[in-house]
């Protein structure tokens, strides 16, 4: 699929707002959304946890998905965090077409 949709999490609206601002401006991604908190259960270091954590989801185009990991991972504070990526099937084609036009490479307005 040419289009992903990147799922990330963080552990506060501080961070989400500072990755979100970063990969937008550094036109890695067309649009970030922050979801609110949200309560996540999980293991880690042999004990489950229970914490407050902020969604972020990307649009933005497959072919920009390792360069987008790559800079998330160093600006966030979580020794191993959640980015996954996930193809977008279909979608409303002129929406599509906006997530192109924004976004690093060939069809951009900013080449």
């Amino acid at each position: 699929m040419e289009h992903v949709l990147v799922y990330m999490t963080v552990p506060d609206l501080e961070t989400a707002r500072r990755i979100g601002r970063a990969v937008v401006e550094e036109r890695l991604a067309a649009c970030v959304n922050i979801l609110g908190a949200m309560e996540s259960l999980y293991w880690w270091e042999g004990t489950v946890h229970n914490d407050l954590e902020v969604v972020l989801v990307a649009k933005t185009r497959a072919r920009l998905f390792e360069e987008l990991r790559s800079r998330v991972v160093g600006l966030h504070p979580y020794e191993v965090p959640c980015i996954v990526a996930v193809d977008m099937c279909a979608g409303h084609g002129p929406f599509l077409h906006w997530i192109t036009a924004q976004t690093l490479g060939p069809g951009s307005e900013k080449c």
